[in-house]
């Protein structure tokens, strides 16, 4: 392995802002000569001479470049060592350029190697100029990348904090009720919604809806329902009408392939009246002070898809100790291990574990336990609605 710079520099631009590059090889006159090849062009270096340190050194510090020879002490020849950390390193980092190098080269190992994830492949005895030349194009390479990652997180940062806006900060009082909601996106942005709103001194709307998809698609629509659902909302329509006037809206917003299941209540506190249409939804639970559990269910279309639909709507008179529990499809169907999701019994079983339990209380422990199943891996976006009649 013994190998050295065989050319002079000339005319090779240096690296942005002080480049960092890992160096990694065997045997430290080679490193010094890297070291004083790169230092004299405006990197900084760090060296490694075994791979356990370099995984090491890049759990450690954050590099533009990993500069790696493929024989170490174990495989002197065949490069199975070098090979076995590209390997390692790309699990880690899909984006990090991996620079391979070693003085027993062939077509067969540098293609396995880029196989692996490296990103180019020089051979010893290097070339000093080709050699820079490949960094520099690895460095301004992965700069472009995280530029525009981190362009990318600011502007996901700014969506979660509208979507954040679009979601009740805090939920209204009503009289001998007890109302708390929350949500759980998978992603950074997701694609369910809820709310509470108070809209007369008797009335109270309650609904929930899941947008098909996940991520950004799924909030600009999810954004699109908010911004349909808030006017209708406040001209106290029967639930029947505003599903009907907000699928009409919703089918000339709503892409092809995509649509929105909601439930939409009008609770009626003085009469404990419950009056809702179910827009294709996971039926809610009214569960009962007993312990035993009913659907709410309705024949109603999914929003967006068909805008003749003529929805229907159904009431339901609420007892001290009942609760009703709204929720989206990534909560129930949570999964563990073996695939098995939470599931709406689980949903029966933990909110009526204390009958003395508060709707916070009952959110807190249903999420709480929907998470423990699965391991805290949502497969997707879980919201819940939970109301306690007093």
């Amino acid at each position: 392995m013994e190998t050295l710079a065989t050319s002079q520099v000339y005319g090779t631009a240096g690296p942005t802002s002080s480049a960092r590059v890992l160096l990694a090889d065997d045997q430290p006159h080679v490193l010094d000569a890297l070291q004083l090849l790169l230092k004299g062009r405006g990197y900084v270096t760090e060296a490694a001479t075994h791979p356990a340190r370099v995984l090491q050194a890049l759990e450690a510090n954050e590099f533009d470049v990993v500069l790696l020879d493929l024989n170490y002490t174990r495989d002197t020849t065949a490069g199975g060592e070098g090979l076995d950390l590209v390997s390692q390193i790309r699990a880690r980092d899909e984006s990090l350029p991996l620079v391979v190098m070693t003085a027993w080269s062939s077509v067969d190992l540098a293609v396995e190697a880029m196989r692996r994830g490296a990103s180019d492949f020089v051979q010893k005895p290097w070339q000093n100029t080709l050699l820079l030349e490949k960094l520099q194009a690895q460095v301004e390479r992965v700069r472009g990348l995280r530029q525009a990652r981190r362009r990318r997180q600011d502007e996901l940062q700014e969506a979660r904090e509208i979507q954040s806006n679009l979601l009740p900060k805090k939920l209204p009082q009503v009289s001998d009720y007890e109302v708390a909601g929350m949500t759980q996106p998978v992603r950074f942005v997701g694609g369910d919604y809820y709310n509470v709103v108070r809209i007369s001194d008797r009335q109270t709307v309650l609904c929930i809806a899941d947008v098909a998809g996940k991520g950004m698609p799924a909030a600009l629509l999810m954004s699109s329902l908010q911004a349909a659902l808030k006017p209708l909302m406040w001209q106290k329509l029967a639930p029947r009408e505003l599903c009907r006037r907000l699928n009409r809206i919703l089918c000339d917003l709503t892409p092809v392939n995509k649509f929105i299941s909601f439930f939409y209540a009008v609770l009626d506190d003085r009469a404990n009246c419950l009056t809702y249409c179910n827009a294709g939804h996971n039926p809610p639970l009214w569960v009962h002070a007993n312990g035993t559990a009913t659907e709410l269910n309705a024949a109603g279309a999914v929003l967006g898809q068909f805008p003749d639909w003529v929805y229907e709507q159904s009431e339901v008179q609420l007892n001290r100790g009942d609760q009703l529990l709204m929720f989206t499809d990534g909560l129930v169907e949570a999964c563990d291990q073996d695939d098995a999701p939470f599931g709406e019994a689980n949903l029966v079983r933990v909110a009526t574990r204390d009958s003395e339990a508060g709707a916070t209380e009952v959110m807190n422990s249903l999420m709480q336990a929907a998470s423990q199943h699965c391991g805290g891996r949502f497969q997707d976006d879980a919201s819940l609605v939970v109301l306690r009649a007093l």
